[in-house]
């Protein structure tokens, strides 16, 4: 789907969608336990599917008005008879290899073209050394993915600047091994905060789980079980970043973003980086509210290595600020849905911005740069998608994003937002 944004101002409330990385992690800690009410979780593409893998494994994912009524399969995940189709899913291909490393047989799960391009194979080697199997059908660390378990818990040892996400995997999984899971880092955690989320959603759900010098440790033999068989997911940093670029770039008045309430989640960073820049931001931390209106904005030099996310938002911040933005610590930033380094450099640069693209940066020439509109690709990636409509807003004329469904993914109500704020959006 095409979807065309016109130069506009902005103005008014919106509501950030709720936290993806919690709803994926709570609805299968939900599955994990006897079950669960997940209250105004977030309902996407990915999200789906990790719900459709609880139903693989022996539980029920049922929606009830806003929430998801888990029945879960008890700690004791069954034999899928069907491959799992994480579809372009990769904290869902994640999270669920740990719970088919539980379950006593064989699990095949695969993905759309993107996410089979993905890496997974710290993972799989951390599977072989807890006493299950795990495999590449291709041998290339790649999805389609067979598993089998269970595996008895233990040490292992893995890489953490690949993905966040394989810690969050075995630690879910490990609460329900006999021995437990201690897990040394052999390379400097990248995404940190989103083991953070993990260790939160946890302990939540009655799980104990630490971190330890150079790594984390949960120990076996427990069960999950949430205060009053239900748990709430906060708002979505990562989501509420666009709006508040959008007020920042292109606020006629005030742009009022909800659902912000303080977290565990890396990306709330977007708040502290606006203000580094120069932007008139309030974060009313007690209502859930961030206030943001157009400010003239510098470029600074910004690390994400702990908030990748965040890198098509700060990109597209430095192409409308004077002065030059560096990027820096963006290597796995390459490694998501699309290389999103290469992504927002040359999209940009269709817009007119000066980019610089280095291994492991990404430097935006705010200065240098004049952006126009013109036709740019999505790439297939929710948050390409939503930073370059941001960037539509400021420049001149009209912008056409190709892939404009992909935001299903993340946040599907998106353009309705930025059209109730008075942007120009046409679909």
């Amino acid at each position: 789907m095409d979807v065309t944004v016109g130069n506009s101002r902005v103005s008014g409330t919106a509501r950030a969608p709720p936290s993806k990385s919690y709803t994926h992690r709570a609805l299968l800690a939900a599955g994990y336990a006897g079950g669960a009410l997940v209250r105004n979780p977030l309902v996407s593409a990915d999200t789906k599917a990790t719900a459709r893998a609880v139903d693989h494994f022996g539980g029920d994912a049922e929606r009830v008005q806003a929430d998801w009524e888990i029945t879960g399969f008890g700690g004791a995940p069954d034999v899928p008879a069907d491959v799992i189709d994480c579809a372009n899913s990769g904290t869902t291909m994640r999270l669920v290899s740990g719970a088919a490393a539980l379950a006593d047989g064989t699990t095949v799960l695969t993905g759309d073209r993107s996410l089979r391009s993905r890496p997974q194979g710290p993972l799989l080697d951390a599977i072989a050394d807890l006493g299950g199997s795990a495999r590449s059908t291709r041998g290339n660390g790649q999805a389609p993915l067979i598993v089998d378990g269970p595996i008895e818990g233990g040490h292992v040892e893995m890489p953490g600047d690949v993905s966040s996400q394989f810690v969050t995997s075995l630690l879910m999984a490990g609460a329900l091994t006999d021995e437990g899971v201690e897990i040394e880092l052999t390379t400097e955690l990248k995404s940190a905060p989103y083991v953070d989320i993990t260790l939160d959603v946890l302990e939540s759900f009655g799980v104990t789980a630490e971190e330890r010098e150079n790594g984390y440790r949960v120990p076996g033999g427990q069960t999950y079980e949430p205060a009053d068989g239900e748990y709430a997911v906060p708002g979505d940093f990562s989501s509420a970043s666009y709006l508040l670029a959008a007020g920042a770039l292109a606020g006629g008045e005030e742009v009022v973003v909800e659902g912000a309430h303080p977290s565990e989640q890396g990306d709330a960073a977007i708040v502290d980086v606006l203000r580094q820049m120069g932007a008139d931001v309030e974060w009313r931390q007690d209502d859930g509210e961030i206030v943001v209106g157009r400010s003239d904005l510098d470029g600074i030099t910004v690390g994400v290595a702990d908030t990748p996310d965040l890198l098509p938002t700060i990109a597209v911040l430095g192409a409308a600020a004077e002065g030059t933005t560096t990027i820096t610590d963006a290597e796995h930033v390459r490694y998501k849905e699309t290389d999103r380094v290469s992504a927002m450099a040359e999209e940009l640069a269709k817009l007119g911005a000066a980019v610089e693209e280095r291994q492991d940066e990404l430097v935006v020439h705010g200065g240098d740069s004049d952006l126009s509109g013109a036709r740019v690709d999505g790439r297939g990636d929710h948050r390409i998608v939503m930073a370059l409509s941001v960037a539509a807003l400021v420049a001149d004329g009209e912008t056409t994003i190709e892939g404009g469904e992909h935001v299903d993914v993340s946040f599907p109500d998106f353009f309705d937002a930025l059209g109730d704020l008075g942007a120009a959006v046409e679909r």
